[in-house]
């Protein structure tokens, strides 16, 4: 989760549009189209799929475009163009750059165009804290820069500030200030320069900025763009959507262009019950084109994949081919550089390995490289013809297929699309393979060779999947459960990666997206873990394996768990720099009794019983009065006396016990679980403040979810009195805003996980119902368009942080009370 005093990334919002189309409304705060795992991961972030270019989870372009040609018209089905931009002044990753620079506050005037610079320094960008990523160190407060240079003209439109900085900005040009913002970015950002050609002068020009840091890290690079305009294809209608479904494994959208109507459907076969296939790094995207009325049409889709795909900033450059490969045709693209594993970080993109884009020989098909959406556009209306170039190198190039889909009723084909990463994670010291290739005997080809034999097979996979996701969250808690479970899925599963340690484990890696970008965090895997023990209990294990191994190696040497295992993708050892001692020894005594709730034996927990054994001692001796430490909820800081937090150590100590019983160890049963019952009273002695219990201990007037105490109920222990779930549910109740339960009484903000958590709590379906549905109405109303936010206001349903986090798996608590309980 996010660490205190770190930052997270700057929130992405769109114009909320409630209706789009011929009245289709909302389904999802963003919709998943290709989702594989923290890299290979877009999505669109719209209702209408052609109302903005799809992105990365990040918010980062990653182009995928649909046209289709049906009786000489086209229409656009899927995404918008991407805004390209001429450099004027680079950025550091254009064209290194030096500057001048002070840390003192300067006299009046720095802004201006003829300041004397003199005790200024000289310095290259960027600037920043960060060694390795900066030219020029910059550890102050304050930092202001002065950028002069020569234009030959001031005749410019369209001009717009390039700009990446954390924290605190403001920017001026010739002495007019463009720019003003409290907060921070960790990307490249666009600004227009209002009037622009008044502002520039030809001749001497200065940029100058002021950045101020309040906390966490620094970082300041800048220049100017000017937007490339391309002429706009002639006569491109938008597609007429009809409906979009989004479900588990799937999502499909209906379309209307003109006499056709065209389903297509986005397919990641990411079956939880089959890791070889959910770790198989190939999508399907199938188009259907059906006749409206029975007349033969002639019917073609172009389908573009930028290979921004494959890069980190779109400054990196490409190397595109074709080739045949075993049925197949393919483009395949990937950086010059190839900087293996060499970036850690959040807000980054992979600029490794490649991006493939097949279709069967079989199907009616040609494919190309071509430079922009309309170049390959100008082949589709045969203004150009298909470039016989194999190889191409150069910068945000299109990888493009044309299907021919001729037919008088209805047709279909697909394409595949993969990404082959060669190495995916670095795990202490090792560099690992993906899960799909762990042994190093087979090839990105064959994987799509053996995805388009499977493909019948697979998307029946698909479809049986998304109705057993549907159904056991309807039967568990309703019609608005069941979609929230269906849109947060593939979410869940694809911000993680499959590996093989080098002890032979599973390791089922999460990142921790949109917040610091930790790997194999403890407080992500703890909140996630309901989807996994419901469907595949040994993905939890791949999840608890680093922390166990990082301990039991001796790299780890503290009596209790880890809080991470590293920075994604370099799992080398915890970067976080506060432990969290409580709530991660909690969390996996936790799991693991959870684990072997799930399977019915506790041999995971033999395995590891003497490292359990430790960090629950510690559990005993420090975790039921909590000192003033962070827990997963660090985002709200530190606090002391936690009463949830010490509902976390009750709930690890008595899980303990359960394993000690099921082990047939009677005397440590006994032990640990006298002391659990006993700290029970104690607690809600020390927590009691009238119609509920405090945040903190004897701290009256305060109040928090206690979302912590649901294994109580789930795995059984029933060690509290009913009258604990039933006054805390009450409590709940009456203190609902619009958009949900705020978290505790310091905020109205909240995090829907908990939510879910904590709807469990008195097992009755009225309070889950009533605590779901203002969730649910939050993730079809908030403005915030971009993957599911689990961190959001009451209030007004806007995203506070977090996008895109393994934690909603949290989400099927519900389902595994049922699975587990009968319920």
């Amino acid at each position: 989760m996010i660490k205190y005093c770190l930052k997270p990334l700057s929130v992405l919002v769109l114009v909320f549009s409630f209706l789009v189309g011929s009245g289709q409304k909302r389904k999802a705060p963003a919709y998943p189209l290709i989702t594989h795992d923290p890299y290979f991961s877009i999505w669109s972030f719209t209702d209408d799929a052609t109302a903005s270019p799809t992105k990365h989870w990040t918010g980062t372009d990653h182009s995928l475009t649909g046209f289709v040609k049906v009786d000489n018209k086209i229409y656009r089905f899927l995404g918008k163009e991407t805004k390209t931009y001429k450099v004027l002044l680079p950025a550091s990753e254009d064209k290194t750059f030096s500057v001048k620079y002070t840390e003192n506050k300067p006299s009046d005037g720095w802004q201006q165009i003829g300041y004397n610079e003199s005790g200024w320094k000289s310095g290259q960008a960027p600037f920043g804290d960060e060694a390795g990523l900066v030219k020029t160190q910059w550890r102050s407060d304050d930092l202001w820069v002065r950028r002069e240079f020569t234009m030959l003209s001031s005749n410019e439109e369209d001009v717009y500030l390039k700009l990446n900085h954390d924290d605190n900005v403001e920017v001026y040009l010739n002495g007019q200030e463009i720019y003003n913002t409290t907060g921070w970015v960790h990307k490249y950002i666009y600004i227009p320069v209002k009037n622009a050609s008044s502002v520039l002068k030809a001749g001497k020009n200065v940029l100058a900025v002021h950045i101020k840091n309040t906390a966490g890290g620094r970082h300041l690079d800048f220049g100017l763009v000017k937007e490339e305009k391309t002429v706009a294809t002639r006569n491109v209608i938008n597609a007429v959507q009809n409906n979009v479904d989004v479900k588990a494994t799937q999502t499909i959208y209906d379309f209307t262009c003109g006499q056709v109507d065209l389903k297509v459907s986005f397919a990641s076969p990411l079956i939880l019950t089959d890791v070889d296939l959910m770790a198989r790094p190939v999508s399907y995207v199938t188009f259907t084109a059906a006749s409206k009325d029975g007349r033969a049409r002639n019917v073609e889709v172009l389908f573009n994949t930028s290979t921004n795909l494959a890069v980190n900033t779109p400054v990196q450059e490409v190397a595109a081919k074709k080739y045949n490969a075993g049925g197949l045709s393919v483009l395949k693209a990937g950086t010059i550089a190839q900087p293996v594993l060499a970036k850690k970080g959040d807000d980054l993109r992979i600029d490794w390995g490649y991006i493939h884009v097949a279709v069967p020989n079989s199907a009616t098909a040609q494919q190309f490289i071509a430079g922009s959406d309309e170049l390959s556009l100008n082949v589709l209306n045969k203004i150009a013809k298909t470039p016989v170039v194999a190889d191409q190198k150069g910068k945000q190039l299109q990888l493009s297929t044309i299907l021919q889909l001729n037919t008088a009723r209805s047709a279909s084909s697909k394409i595949l699309l993969a990404y082959d990463d060669i190495w995916a994670i670095q795990y202490f010291g090792k560099n690992l393979r993906p899960w799909w290739n762990k042994d190093n005997n087979t090839t990105i080809d064959a994987q799509l060779q053996a995805a388009n034999a499977d493909y019948a097979a697979t998307i029946a996979k698909c479809d049986a999947l998304d109705q057993t996701i549907y159904n056991d969250a309807l039967k568990a808690g309703g019609e608005d459960y069941a979609k929230l479970c269906e849109i947060s899925y593939r979410q869940t599963i694809s911000a993680h990666k499959l590996v093989q340690s080098p002890q032979g484990d599973l390791l089922w890696l999460s990142k921790e997206n949109y917040s610091n970008g930790c790997i194999n965090t403890v407080d992500l895997t703890y909140p996630s873990a309901p989807l996994f023990l419901v469907y595949n209990p040994d993905l939890e294990k791949g999840m608890m394996n680093g922390i166990f191994y990082y301990s039991e190696s001796g790299k780890w040497k503290k009596p209790f768990a880890a809080h991470d295992l590293g920075t994604y993708p370099l799992a080398n050892g915890q970067v976080y720099g506060e432990d969290m001692p409580v709530e991660e020894s909690g969390n996996m005594v936790i799991l693991a009794a959870a684990i072997a709730k799930a399977e019915g034996n506790a041999a995971y927990a033999q395995k590891h019983w003497a490292t359990l054994t430790t960090w629950t001692d510690y559990l005993v001796n420090d975790g039921f009065d909590p000192a003033n430490q962070l827990c997963t909820d660090d985002f709200a800081g530190h606090l002391a006396r936690n009463s949830n937090l010490s509902l976390k150590a009750i709930m690890g100590i008595e899980s303990y016990a359960m394993l000690a019983k099921m082990l047939g160890k009677e005397d440590v049963y006994n032990k640990y679980h006298n002391i659990a019952v006993a700290m029970v009273p104690k607690w809600m002695e020390l927590a009691a403040d009238g119609d509920h219990y405090t945040l903190a201990f004897e701290k009256k007037g305060t109040w928090s979810q206690k979302y912590n105490v649901i294994w109580d109920k789930v795995l059984k222990f029933n060690i509290f009195p009913e009258e604990v779930f039933q006054k805390e549910m009450k409590f709940y109740l009456a203190h609902q805003n619009k958009y949900g339960l705020p978290l505790d009484s310091r905020k109205t903000y909240t995090k829907s996980d908990w939510i879910l958590w904590t709807a469990c709590l008195t097992g009755r379906d009225s309070d889950f119902k009533a605590l779901v549905k203002p969730v649910y109405k939050y993730a079809l109303e908030t403005p915030t368009r971009v993957p599911l936010g689990d961190w959001h206001e009451t209030t007004d349903g806007k995203q506070v942080g977090f996008q895109a986090r393994s934690v909603i798996g949290g989400y099927w608590m519900k389902v595994l009370d049922m699975k587990l309980n009968g319920k």
